[in-house]
Order: structure tokens, then C-alpha cells, then sequence
């Protein structure tokens, strides 16, 4: 109850002038030195995006248009004071309907109330051994990293939790995952089409989250975002924030990161060295791995349409209706394989591991002082493209321990076999001729577990370089009992199932969930690639 967060109420309105202010004044340097002409370009910057996208929409929201239509004729003939004022009334507007919420009551409820709920849903065999069996998600849900190092840093600074991102549960059981291991609650961009979800809308209304519409294009709302962020960071907001922007739509590890929040953790921490405030910040990677993903179909379906624009906001999947995230929930919690959240080895802002005193060290281990790179002789200077740099650095080293951090399970290592077998049957056929043509393709099992036995070796051996980790299962389970695990877990929730196991074959039933599940080998799948070969 000490957490910052529990104090945010307190704060807000006073968090919303100062965010609406420094908009204001940023805005207003947008074109160099002169604000009528930075003010100009900033509002007809925003009235030509929403002027196009309102055209497209129906409904309520298309009652704005005519508005905006009206301050694009008038841009050009409102003087200095209108404006900045006009700037200022959309910036206040913005920052309102992005501004975040935080109520104790609701907390109390969601960390003590709302587990047993979700138990007794999630595995009704649990009330069989006693109210307190319900309490007991850890059983399903594994917890993984140095968390008493987090909680120390915790309390010495500000943590910047950075998540995978394969679904929208993920905000749901990493909030969880805090509670239960004793780190602190974060304010948390959400997209605002999740809100429209009353159940999950009302817990993140009242638990910091702030909404982020990704509709928006414009420079005025996405200099909103960043300044929000930047400065719940500065007053020392534990904060998370998904670096790969949305949810993997190829089920990969995310690689390739946005850096906009990254870097607004960075600008946020050269303030506070400014002020004299030596705080630090914290960057701890996160993966959260299923076994099964609530929205795989959908997903993958949007990925493989990247050719033909896939969109970027799916409004209309599975986490969209109530009944296929409770269908989900049952069948997820009663597997034998767990879903495992990791909390990878903390970083600073410049991608240097945190030692277990808390301080910056080099790769040799030397200790380093991590507010002299943003000094000269001493003092805090301002440098955009010194810190663009370090930003960028900060990203490389996130997706390098996305990378080490990531828990590979038994479905993605047996969808990656049987789709990499698929490609060395047919390696003529492009991708979308071998999710057409390989449904029904039978493997045989002598040959496919020879092949698994291989593929575990060299996993095995990547996980002890250091490369990935592996779920128990799969670090010393023989091939027969993998290849059965994948099967039954596969079998527990999609509507068509991924394959089907006879007595002498592996069959193919959905090519499109094994190239999905797959994919999470991605990164290292050229050298599997020649352990098969």
C-alpha cells in the first residue's frame, strides 16, 4: 500500500496541468523559434489525420468532423493567442481521455477477491481441497527471475516493466504476477478498444491504466502519450509498456521494438538529473509465454494478410467475447503445462545490466555510474540525438533478453518440427501454398521422433549457452511424451485442432496454428535448421 501508485489520485489533476503545459510549450517549438507557424502545422496536422479518419467512421464519433472541418478553414486566420489557445484545449482534451485512474478498493478486491474467483474458474477440481486451494494460481501460472533483486530496486528507484506481448490477457496476468511476487502495482498504457470489454474495462479503469488510441496519428496526440508517460516516470510511477506496440501477430519474439516510450524512460531520467534528483530507472524485460494464445487464430490470420494491409487494430477477436475468454480460462488452467511469466535480469537506460547492489556494471563487472552518460564536465546537458542513440541501444539490448528470457513449451517446439518437416517435404511451395496444401499430410512417428530428438538435443544445448530456457518438460521428458504433451495441449481449446495423433502418425489438421506456435523458435531456427538437415 505504499507503492506510489496509491497516491496518484492525489495527483492527477496537478499531473494533467503539467503534462498539458509542457505539450503546450513543446508544440509550440515545432518548427524552430517560431510558434505561430509551429502552432499552424501542429493543428493542421491533426485536423488533416482525424478530417480522414472521421470520414470513415459511423456513429458518434462521426459527429466530430464537422468541427474539425471548421478549424481547418479557420487555421489560417486565427492570430498568435488563438492559437496556442486552440492547442491548448485539444492538448487538455487529449491528456483527459488518456489520463488513467487508480482506486485502493478495487485493488483490494482484484489481489484478494477476484484470485479465488478466477481459481474456482479456472480449475473447479481445486474445490475439492479447500477454500484455500483457490487462492492458489502459482500452480498455473509460474513466476520466474531474480524478484527479491526487483524488490530491493523497487524501493531504491523506478521499475519500467517491458513485456512480450502475444495477447490481451497479457496486462491481466502480469498485473497479477506483480501482486504475487511482491513487486509494486504500474501505470500501464492499454489500447481503448479493450475498454469496451465491461468486465476487464472496469479493473484497468481503476487500476492505473491510461488509454492509448492507436487511431490517432497525429503529432499533438503522440507528444500527449510521451509527455504522460514521461512525467509519471519522473514523479517515480512504477510504469509497463509493451515495446513491440501490439500483440505478435506471427507469434515470434518481438525483435523489432518501438522505441518512443523507451525513450521517453530516458528523457524522464535526464529531467530528474536536472533537478537533482538521482533516482534511478530500472528496464526489466519481461516474457510471458503460453502454452495456448486466447487469439491465435485471428492473429495469425491478420499476420499472413500483412501483404493485403492487415490491420492494425483487431476490434473483433476472441478477447472481444466474454464466453471465449472464459472457455479459454478453463481450459488453459487445467493443463499440465503452466504458462510461465519470466522477469529477465534488470537493465539501465543504456542497456547495462544492474548489479545486485543496484548500480550500472560493465561486461567485466566494473561498476559504472550511469547518470555521466547524459553529463559533460559534470553537468546534466539536453542532447536528442546523443540520447536517440542510447535509446536505440536500450532496444537492441531488450530484444537480446526477450530472446534469453523467452520459455520455450512443448506446443511451439512441435509446431515448429512439424512445420519445418512440411517445408523440407515441399521445398518448392512458398508459405502460402504449404498452408493450403499440407491439412491431412501425415508424419510418421519412427521418423518424427527421431527428428524431436535432434531438435530437443540442440534446444537443450542452446539453453545451456545461455541462448533460451526450456520448460521442464522439455529439458528431459522423453521425445514420445513431448510429442503427446503438444497433442493434448493443442487439443484442450481451438476450435480445429492443430493435429492428430494415431498410432503410427502425426496428421496435420490446422497448418496455420503450427506455423503460429512455431514461430516463437524463429529466431534460432536456421541452426535447428541444420541439426535436422
Amino acid at each position: 500500500m505504499n507503492a506510489p501508485l496509491f497516491q496518484f489520485n492525489r495527483h492527477r489533476d496537478d499531473i494533467e496541468r503539467e503534462v498539458v503545459g509542457r505539450v503546450v510549450d513543446q508544440l509550440g517549438r515545432h518548427a524552430g523559434n517560431d510558434p505561430v507557424r509551429s502552432y499552424q502545422l501542429v493543428l493542421n496536422d491533426a485536423a488533416f489525420h482525424e478530417i480522414h479518419r472521421l470520414e470513415r467512421t459511423h456513429g458518434r464519433e462521426a459527429e466530430r468532423l464537422d468541427s474539425w472541418q471548421r478549424l481547418a478553414r479557420r487555421i489560417g486566420r486565427m492570430g498568435a493567442d488563438e492559437l496556442r489557445e486552440e492547442v491548448q484545449r485539444l492538448a487538455a482534451w487529449y491528456v483527459g481521455d488518456v489520463v488513467g485512474h487508480f482506486d485502493r478498493r478495487v485493488y483490494r478486491f482484484a489481489t484478494s477477491a477476484l484470485p479465488v474467483g478466477l481459481s474456482a474458474l479456472f480449475n473447479t477440481t481445486d474445490l475439492a481441497n479447500g477454500f484455500g486451494a483457490l487462492r492458489d494460481l502459482s500452480k498455473r501460472i509460474q513466476i520466474e527471475g531474480d524478484l527479491d533483486l526487483l524488490r530491493r530496486l523497487a524501493d531504491e528507484g523506478t521499475l519500467v516493466v517491458v513485456p512480450t506481448h502475444s495477447s490481451n490477457l497479457d496486462s491481466i496476468v502480469l498485473g497479477w504476477s506483480l501482486f504475487e511476487a511482491g513487486l509494486p502495482p504500474c501505470t500501464y498504457g492499454a489500447g481503448k478498444n479493450l475498454f469496451t470489454n465491461k468486465m476487464v474495462g472496469y479493473f484497468m479503469r481503476n487500476l492505473g491504466a491510461y488509454r492509448v488510441d492507436r487511431r490517432l496519428r497525429h503529432v499533438l496526440y503522440k507528444d500527449v502519450l510521451k509527455t504522460y508517460s514521461q512525467v509519471l516516470l519522473e514523479r517515480g510511477y512504477h510504469s509497463l509498456f509493451f515495446p513491440g506496440g501490439t500483440r505478435s501477430r506471427s507469434g515470434e519474439v518481438e525483435q523489432k521494438l518501438k522505441l518512443g516510450l523507451l525513450g521517453s524512460a530516458l528523457a524522464a531520467f535526464s529531467e530528474r538529473l536536472q533537478r537533482g534528483d538521482t533516482r534511478p530507472l530500472y528496464v526489466v524485460p519481461v516474457t510471458i509465454n503460453y502454452p495456448l494464445v486466447l487469439e491465435a487464430e485471428t492473429l495469425v490470420e491478420d499476420y499472413l494478410k500483412e501483404a493485403g494491409q492487415a490491420r492494425y487494430i483487431i476490434e473483433d477477436d476472441e478477447f472481444s467475447k466474454a464466453a471465449r475468454v472464459a472457455h479459454f480460462a478453463v481450459k488453459v488452467m487445467g493443463l499440465d503445462t503452466s504458462m510461465v511469466i519470466r522477469y529477465g535480469a534488470p537493465l539501465d537506460l543504456f542497456g547495462n545490466r544492474i548489479g545486485p547492489d543496484g548500480c550500472s556494471a560493465g561486461p567485466d563487472g566494473t561498476r559504472l555510474d550511469a547518470a555521466r552518460y547524459l553529463t559533460r564536465d559534470g553537468v546534466p546537458v539536453a542532447d536528442a540525438d546523443r540520447d536517440a542513440e542510447y535509446t536505440r541501444q536500450l532496444g537492441r539490448e531488450v530484444a537480446r533478453a526477450f530472446l534469453r528470457e523467452t520459455v520455450l513449451l512443448p506446443t511451439q517446439v512441435v509446431g515448429w518440427l512439424l512445420f519445418e518437416r512440411e517445408r523440407r517435404m515441399a521445398p518448392h511451395l512458398d508459405l502460402f501454398a504449404l498452408l493450403r496444401t499440407t491439412s491431412g499430410d501425415r508424419h510418421d512417428m519412427a521418423e518424427l521422433c527421431a527428428d524431436g530428438e535432434r531438435l530437443l538435443q540442440a534446444l537443450r544445448a542452446l539453453e545451456d549457452a545461455g541462448q533460451l530456457r526450456l520448460a521442464p518438460s522439455l529439458r528431459s521428458a522423453p521425445v514420445d511424451e513431448v510429442l503427446d504433451e503438444a497433442v493434448r495441449t493443442f487439443g484442450m481449446y481451438h476450435a480445429r485442432e492443430a493435429v492428430e495423433r494415431t498410432t503410427e502418425a502425426m496428421v496435420v489438421r490446422d497448418p496455420k496454428l503450427l506455423f503460429f506456435y512455431g514461430n516463437r523458435l524463429a529466431a534460432w531456427a536456421e541452426g535447428l535448421r541444420e541439426v535436422l538437415a
